[in-house]
Parts: structure tokens; C-alpha cells; sequence
């Protein structure tokens, strides 16, 4: 690297040149330097030309030499604060509605390289409530996230580089934001119009812990100012031990990586360089969201009153959504990035998988049993077990034989079961297998000089795809067609794809070494057997700035793909690290979806955004504690808000509490684990995403291993599988809004700041609230009721009423878990079964949920059904029926109405809905006028009307001699596919 050659100066005195210097130079590593060099022309004026031209290659030498020694030295130092005096702003003119502009750096300094001399800026309200600012090198095209892969808007060029006008008025006003400027030195802010709040604000002054804009080539700089009472979320992924909320002074660092999720605090598997902040102010609450598409790593330092990036690569292209609600936010953040992919409806039963299922009859087995055990399962998995030698897209001859495995999901598709399989990026070095051959003979890996870069997995020595080449894309397709013309799969499971490697490095295979080492089982070992040699050369290796990578400040090549690796058209590893996930999970989903025309499911731990358009996620490698319960929580609602609303985690743990096995400490294991295992269940059966997943050197948990778990397991998913059409419904809306499956209390309550940093309860939708138990030996709960009337919905006659909002403490034995439904709801539910294919044909019966007493009142719900094999998620006749549920009570007359659309596909499948309970109803004695579709009830047999007395486990309201019921019409026989009106007046 150039850092900058020095030319003597002929026409200055040396000892002018010197001052000049000394006064001039920045305070970083160069200002010494600059002293030498000045020093250099003063002692040389006088020297013969071939002595001086000597005594100056010299010198330069020496120079360089001192750079190498400074800047070294300069590393150990603690990193600076303040870096650079930033950007003057030069031009800016309005072309096509956008702002265009020009930027120079005030002043050049060395401090992680070269600033870059000329940045371009493009500014653009690109909707109502999107506005975009991007900064640029001016001259040469620098790397951002491809637009093939996240398809946008690209920003205008700026033909010349000229100087040009400012422009006279120093704000760039769109429909919902607000965009302000300073010059000199370059800032810029973002301002909500409507109440003129400052959402974001780039400028800097001297009591500020950042500096101004900087950058480099290998370090961009950038901070916002921010309000100390604003509440943050987001920028993951990883496991936050403080809850949900973003904590002052906690790290974030953004860089895939294949450690395990019971590290907190740690760049983890994803990579999601997006916040929302919520504000509330006077009582109403304001939300926004800002996201930086940037793929390469970075460190944001959240400091409570200001944020800062730190980047070392590529651009800043900021992204803010106006919001003003935490929904809107999400709706306008997807409808960018892509909106969440449309998922089967097998999908939302519950999973089964074990990393150590070892033949077909294992799997036989586990289904027997959970059959047995009446739980419902949907799902059975294999990790590698199913493979030959842990290569993909092969069956283990032996323990996996085509003919018993085939025979195994004949019978399983029979009654409407799935089987998914794992699918690890590493293609095993072997030139007698297949997929290895194929690869090969279409050049579909990532290169290191020129070869094929090679690390180790599970089969030993491995080659990575590189999915940004479109030949590998096709490749991919046709290895995923072979297998599945092998064994018909319902998914794919896509994993360790950060990418994660054993080795660091470039290697290559050790002759006379066995690779890779077995262990006791025959399990492999996950050790480098692989002859290595760090790669650390070259800047993409070893950048100036060194990102917190797993939270040690690791090198960024460690344990992956070596940086300096280069990928399709020249693109390099250090750039595209973190998009490995996200560009497999699009090359999946073409190739899944190109199969049989069905809509694919495909579970990846490595995502960035958008990955939602095309993928599930689970948080990776948890632990069978407490502490892994908690945090699961918070990690799954930071998903919904990064447009992955189809995502869960390991139920009981993928590692057991201890990896010390002995018969003392198993047997303590195992009792622990089931008292953890009840909990986790009744949490993870509301997770959208439902599996129990564990590794071999765990102790087996499938939910039927203990009498009480098993019954946990039945209570909880039992309630999940009635629930399903309502969660099939919110897949529907997640996929046309954005809007996330399971959300924190504020996304319903934004105004009420009690819930802004709850981290122990969750909403599925806006009405449907999971107060689980997080702690050991709890049989109580603590739990918070926003304002408003709540009903259990494991007892529909049970109800609490929060006037203002309030924590209650409710009865949680083992077996139990607190579900509540909101008022103004109407929630669609079915008569569950052991698999939802048999759930989904059961009569429907609504649930609508009236503030306790309301005289006048409304509530509405919906529901989606569709084919759910078909791609596309739609409301078109024939193929698909929407519902739009509506009741009112007003002067005590009850009404309950449908508004159907598409109403075919419901009617020729036959469902109907048999019982509607109306909750929180005033008054008592007999329902008269009875009527459904303008018939007295008289007229329509088989019908009975129930009451039921609420009871209060705690009511804020004043007054006594409350008297609310809950009415319930079953045997009502009505189609669902045709609008219906159902009315009574109450006595």
C-alpha cells in the first residue's frame, strides 16, 4: 500500500518547510513522518546530486521501514476515539428528484490507510417513508451487497466531477422524512415532519465520543447522536444476556461465525445491520428503523447516547423507514429487503431431530413412540447420520439403505409426516464421488491462487461453492435434483454455511495422516488434520482495524473461508464473508422450488438481509441451561424484526448443561434436564419455528422419555395444533406485510413503556400472549398485563383486568403454562390431532374476546387457507379463501359476521365452523332473538347455547357486583367458505 511518496519541494526554504509541516501534519502516526521528511530536505540542500540521489533511496527505505515500525506500534495503542477532521461538502445539485453531491476529505491522515480523497453522495426519498443516503468512492466503484442478489434501486452516477452550486436551501423534505445538512464539515441529519423528533444525526463537536465521517478503504466511520430514553433492537445476531433491548457499552459485532449460540454477546451465525428505536413522547409512542447495507464486518458501538459504526469495507448505504408504529417499521424494512418467504403448512407442527439418529430404525422408533405417547409430530430429521461418510447428497449404504429408508417415508407420507435432511456446503476432496466430479468439471468453487480453496468438515478435506458464480446455482440445482430423484425429501436443512471451516489457513492434505480423526463412537472429530499455514500477507487478511471478531478481536480468517479467497468475477472472501448463507439459501430455494413447482421449506443458520425471502433460521447450538431458555427468547423476536419470521430454537438444548459424562454427573444431568425440559416445551411450543434438537453427546430428550414432559408436551402442543390455523394466518400476513409471527409486548402496546424492555413474555400476533416459567423450581409466575382485558386461554373463564397495566402473579405447576387473549380479537381455532394434516380437516370454532363489561364494543381476527404445496401465497379464487371476522356488541344486541374472499377452495374442501364463544359479555339471564343468517335459531337444529360466569383472578376496575359471561353456540354447521351473520340480544 501507497503511503505517500515523498517529491521535494524545490521553491521552499527547508526551514519554512518545516514549520510548515510541524503546524500542518494531523496528530496520528504520520506527523513524525512529516518531521523526517522535512528534516531530510533541510540536510540534503547542500549535497552533491549523486550523494543526495543516494542519501534519498536511502531514505526512502528508511522511511518505509519507520512506517512499518510506527504503524505497528500504533496498533498495540488502544483505539482512537477521534480519527480525521471528516468531508467538506463541495457540490449538490437535484437530478431525477434525488440529491447528488460531492464530498473532500479536510484533511488526510493514515490512521487504518489513506482516507479516500473524493466520496460521492447520493440522497433519495425513495417512497413515502424510505429515505436512502449512500456514500461512495467518486471515482472508483467500491463493493456493496450485489444487486442481483438484493434487487434495488441502484443510485445515479454522477457524470462529472466538477465542482458545482450547493444547493441554496439545506434540507431535503420528503412525504414522512426530513433531511438536513451541514457542509462543512459534512453531516447530515434525519427528522421526522411530523413532530420534528431527530431520528438520526451524523454531526460531531468536541464532547462528543466520535469524530466526523471518515473514510478509508478498509475503514468507514460513522455515528449518530442519540436520546438517552430511546429504546433500541436489533443488530445481531447474537444471544443478549440484558434481554432484547440493545444494552450501553454492550458489543456488537457484526460477522458470521460458527460459534455457538451459549456465547453471549458475540457475533454469532447472521449477520443483521439493522436497528429499530422507539421513542416515546407525551404518551404516544414513535418508531423508526435504520439499516446500513453493508456485508462487511463491523463493530457498532452502542454507547446509550450515541451509536457508532465502525466498518471495514465496502460503503455506507443507510436505509430509514419512518415507521410510525413498530409494525409499519417492519412492513417498510421487508417491502425493501424482500418479504418473508410463504411456508408449508406442515411446517408449523412440531419437529423431531437428534444430531445421532443412526439408522432407519431409530427414526421408526422415535415416531412409534411419540405416536405411542399421543404428542403430535409432523417432522422427523437426520443431521449427517442418513450420509456416506458425511458427504452430501449420499445415503449411508449400510445404516441408511435406500430401499428400508423409502419404505420409511412411504409409510410416514402416508399419514402426512415430513423428512428433512441436512445439507452442509462442504463438498468433500474425493475423486470417486459424484458431486465432488461435478463440481470440479463446472469450476464452482471458491479459489486461492488460482485452486480451489480447501478447508475440512465433517468428511475430512472440503472445496466451498462459491453461490455467487451462476454456474455453481445450476450446479447446485442439479446435485439437490440427483438426491431428490434418490430419496424424496420434504426440505432441506442448510448448515454450518458462515461458511465454517476446522482449519485456518491455507491447507492441504497431509500426507499419511487419517483425515478426519475418528473418535470414540465413530463420530468425526472436529480438529485440523489438514497441513496448514496462516495466511495473514496480504491486507484482506490482516486489515489496519480489527473488528471485536468472537468477541476476542480473533483474526477474521479464523476457523472459514481464508479472506484473501476470491469468489466470482474477483470478488473477494473479506467482502462477501457474510453473505455465504444468504446467497446458499437462494440457490436452494431456485433449486427447490424448481423440483415439483411445491413451495420449498429450508432451514439456514446462516442469514443476512432478506434471507427471510427465501428461508427459516433456528439460533443455532444452544445448551440445555436456564440461562440458553431465556436468551432464546429474545434472540427469536430480534428475527421477526429482521424479516425472518419463521424461526425457533433447540427445545431442551442442543448441549447438555455439563460435557463432563460420568454416573454421578449423567444422573444429575438427566434430572435436571427434566424439569427443564418440561419449561422448555411449554415455550417452545409456541416458538413459530417448533423442534427439539439435540447433539449426540447429549442425553436423549424426545419429549416422550418422561412421564411429566410427555404430559407438558401434550398440554402445550395440543393448544399449538388448535392454534394452527391462526399461525398459518400469521404466516400469511408475515408474508404480504412483513409483520413478524412472534413479537414483544410493544409491538401491541407501543404507547406502554412497562413492556419496552420485557424480554420474558412474547405475543404470537397481536392477541395471543405466552407468560412462560424461565426459572428452576418456579411454580409461579410473574407476568405483565398491558392494559385491558386478558382471558386464559386454557380456560377461556378466567380473566384479568389491567386497568393501567400490571404484573400478577399466576399459578405456573409443571405441566402448565399462562396463555391469554387479548380483547377486541377474534382467533380461529380448530380441534388439534397428532399431525396437522388431520388438525387442518377438523370443524373450526372462533373465539372472540370483548373487554370484560363492554355495552359497546368490537372485535375482528382473520383467516387464511390456501393449498399450502402451491409457491405462491395469494388470495386468488379457487386455490385459496380469506376470512375477515367481524363482532360488535352495542345496546346489548350481539352480532358476529364473516366477509369471505375466494370462497371456493374453502367450501369444496368442506370445513365448517362449529362453535363461536363470545367472551366478557354484560349482564345475565336468557339469550333471545337468536338468529344466523337472518334464521331464528328455532329453525336450525342441533344447535345449543351455553353461559358461563367469568371468573376474576384480578380486576383493577372500580365497583362491585360485576356480572360478565361467556356465551358459547356449538353445533352451528356453518361453511366457512360463505359470509355468515350470527345475532342475539342478551337478557
Amino acid at each position: 500500500m501507497d503511503r505517500g511518496r515523498y517529491t521535494p519541494a524545490a521553491t521552499e526554504s527547508s526551514q519554512v518547510e518545516l514549520m510548515r509541516c510541524r503546524q500542518n501534519e494531523p496528530h496520528d502516526q504520520n506527523a513524525l513522518l512529516g518531521v523526517h521528511r522535512c528534516r531530510f530536505r533541510r540536510q540534503t540542500e547542500q549535497l552533491p546530486k549523486k550523494a543526495m540521489v543516494s542519501l534519498y533511496l536511502f531514505s526512502l527505505v528508511l522511511i518505509t521501514c519507520l512506517l512499518c515500525f510506527v504503524e505497528q506500534a500504533y496498533s498495540s495503542y488502544p483505539k482512537p476515539t477521534k480519527i480525521g477532521l471528516g468531508y467538506t461538502l463541495l457540490s449538490l445539485e437535484e437530478v431525477d428528484g434525488a440529491l447528488l453531491g460531492l464530498l473532500q476529505v479536510k484533511h488526510n491522515n493514515y490512521i487504518y490507510g489513506p482516507d479516500i480523497p473524493l466520496l460521492r453522495l447520493f440522497i433519495k426519498h425513495e417512497s413515502e417513508n424510505r429515505l436512502r443516503v449512500h456514500i461512495t468512492d467518486a471515482k472508483k466503484q467500491r463493493w456493496e451487497v450485489p444487486y442481483d442478489l438484493l434487487p434495488r434501486e441502484q443510485p445515479v452516477q454522477i457524470v462529472s466531477n466538477k465542482k458545482k452550486p450547493i444547493r441554496s436551501v439545506a434540507e431535503y423534505s420528503g412525504s414522512e422524512l426530513v433531511l438536513t445538512y451541514t457542509c462543512d464539515p459534512f453531516s447530515f441529519a434525519v427528522k421526522r415532519k411530523s413532530n420534528g423528533d431527530t431520528l438520526f444525526n451524523s454531526s460531531s463537536d468536541e464532547t462528543d465520543p466520535f469524530g466526523p465521517l471518515v473514510f478509508k478503504d478498509q475503514y468507514l466511520e460513522i455515528s449518530t447522536k442519540l436520546p438517552k430514553d430511546a429504546s433500541l433492537y436489533g443488530l445481531g445476531e447474537n444471544s443478549q444476556a440484558h434481554g432484547i433491548k440493545l444494552y450501553p457499552n454492550d458489543p456488537y459485532t457484526l460477522y458470521t461465525s460458527d460459534i455457538s449460540a451459549v456465547n453471549v454477546n458475540a457475533d454469532l451465525y447472521g449477520a443483521h445491520p439493522v436497528y429499530m428505536d422507539l421513542r416515546n413522547k407525551g404518551g404516544k409512542a414513535y418508531a423508526h428503523g435504520v439499516v446500513l447495507l453493508n456485508s462487511n464486518g463491523m463493530d457498532v458501538l452502542y454507547r446509550g447516547t450515541s451509536m457508532t459504526y465502525k466498518v471495514i469495507g465496502g460503503v455506507l448505504d443507510f436505509y430509514f423507514f419512518a415507521g410510525p408504529s413498530p409494525l409499519n417499521v417492519v412492513d417498510q424494512y421487508t417491502s425493501l429487503i424482500g418479504r418473508p418467504a410463504p411456508m408449508p403448512y406442515w411446517s408449523f407442527g412440531f419437529h423431531q431431530c437428534r444430531w445421532g439418529y443412526h439408522n432407519v430404525s431409530v427414526l421408526e422408533y422415535v415416531v412409534e413412540n411419540y405416536q405411542k405417547a399421543k404428542i403430535p409430530l409432523d417432522v422427523i430429521w437426520t443431521d449427517d447420520d442418513h450420509m456416506d461418510g458425511h458427504k452430501d447428497f449420499t445415503l449411508n449404504p449400510v445404516n441408511f439403505p435406500r430401499p428400508k429408508l423409502l419404505e420409511f417415508l412411504d409409510k410416514i407420507h402416508s399419514i402426512g409426516m415430513k423428512y428433512v435432511v441436512i445439507v452442509d456446503p462442504g463438498i468433500a476432496v474425493n475423486t470417486s464421488y459424484g458431486v465432488y466430479q461435478r463440481g470440479m468439471a463446472n469450476d464452482v468453487f471458491i479459489k486461492y491462487e488460482g485452486q480451489p480453496y480447501m478447508g475440512q468438515v465433517w468428511p475430512g478435506a472440503v472445496y466451498f461453492p462459491d453461490f455467487l458464480n451462476p454456474k455453481t446455482v445450476s450446479w447446485w440445482g442439479d446435485e439437490i435434483r440427483r438426491f431428490h430423484e434418490l430419496l424424496p425429501v420434504d426440505g432441506l436443512w442448510i448448515d454450518m454455511n458462515e461458511v465454517s471451516n476446522f482449519c485456518t489457513g491455507k491447507c492441504k492434505v497431509s500426507v499419511g495422516r487419517v483425515c478426519p480423526i475418528p473418535i470414540v463412537g465413530g463420530r468425526p472429530n472436529p480438529t485440523c488434520c489438514l497441513d496448514c499455514t496462516n495466511v495473514t500477507a496480504t491486507r484482506w487478511d490482516d486489515p489496519p482495524y480489527k473488528i471485536n471478531a468472537r468477541r476476542v478481536e480473533a483474526p477474521i480468517g479464523l476457523k472459514t473461508v481464508a479472506t484473501s479467497a476470491v469468489h466470482y468475477n474477483g470478488v473477494k472472501e473479506y467482502d462477501a464473508h457474510s453473505l455465504y448463507g444468504f446467497s446458499q439459501a437462494i440457490a436452494t430455494h431456485k433449486a427447490l422450488q424448481g423440483l415439483q413447482g411445491k413451495r420449498p421449506f429450508i432451514l439456514s443458520r446462516s442469514t443476512f438481509v432478506g434471507s427471510g425471502k427465501y428461508a427459516a433460521h433456528w439460533t443455532g447450538d444452544n445448551k440445555g441451561t436456564w440461562e440458553d431458555l431465556r436468551y432464546t427468547i429474545s434472540s427469536i423476536l430480534n428475527f421477526g424484526i429482521f424479516g425472518i419470521p419463521m424461526v425457533g430454537s433447540d427445545i431442551c438444548g442442543f448441549y447438555p448443561k455439563s460435557l463432563e459424562i460420568d454416573g454421578t454427573k449423567n444422573l444429575t444431568l438427566l434430572v435436571n434436564t427434566e424439569e427443564l425440559c418440561n419449561r422448555w416445551i411449554q415455550v417452545g411450543a409456541f416458538y413459530p419455528f417448533s423442534r427439539d434438537h439435540s447433539s449426540y453427546i447429549s442425553p436423549r430428550q424426545e419429549l416422550y422419555l418422561w412421564d411429566s414432559v410427555a404430559k407438558s408436551a401434550r398440554n402445550a402442543l395440543g393448544m399449538r395444533y388448535k392454534l394452527l390455523p391462526y399461525l398459518y394466518t400469521l404466516n400469511y400476513e408475515a408474508h404480504v406485510s412483513g409483520a413478524p409471527i412472534a413479537r414483544p409486548l410493544f409491538f401491541s402496546f407501543p404507547s406502554y413503556t412497562e413492556c419496552y424492555g420485557l424480554s420474558t413474555q412474547f405475543l404470537l400476533g397481536s392477541s395471543v400472549m405466552i407468560s412462560p416459567v424461565l426459572e428452576q423450581g418456579n411454580t409461579q409466575v410473574r407476568a405483565l398485563f398491558p392494559p385491558g382485558t386478558w382471558y386464559s386461554l386454557f380456560d377461556l373463564t378466567y380473566t384479568i383486568v389491567s386497568k393501567e397495566g400490571t404484573y400478577v402473579t399466576l399459578d405456573a405447576p409443571l405441566n402448565a403454562v399462562n396463555v391469554h387473549l387479548y380483547q377486541n380479537a377474534i382467533i380461529p381455532m380448530q380441534q388439534g390431532g397428532m399431525v396437522s394434516k388431520d388438525a387442518r380437516m377438523t370443524p373450526f370454532s372462533l373465539i372472540v374476546t370483548f373487554p370484560a363489561g363492554a355495552i359497546d364494543g368490537e372485535a375482528q381476527g382473520n383467516l387464511f387457507l390456501d393449498d399450502d404445496e402451491l409457491p405462491e401465497m395469494k388470495i386468488a379464487n379457487g386455490y385459496s379463501t380469506y376470512i375477515d371476522f367481524h363482532a360488535s356488541v352495542r345496546e346489548k344486541t350481539v352480532k358476529v359476521w364473516s366477509q369471505v374472499q375466494g370462497g371456493k377452495y374453502a367450501l369444496d374442501k368442506g370445513w365448517i365452523i362449529d362453535k363461536i364463544s363470545v367472551l366478557g359479555l354484560n349482564g345475565g339471564g336468557a339469550l333471545h332473538t337468536v338468529m344466523i343468517d337472518e334464521e331464528p335459531l328455532t329453525s336450525v337444529s342441533n344447535v345449543k347455547v351455553y353461559t358461563t360466569e367469568q371468573k376474576y383472578l384480578y380486576d383493577q376496575r372500580d365497583g362491585k357486583n360485576k356480572r360478565e359471561i361467556m356465551v358459547e353456540l356449538k353445533g352451528l354447521n356453518i361453511p366457512v367458505g360463505k359470509n355468515f351473520s350470527l345475532t342475539w340480544k342478551m337478557g
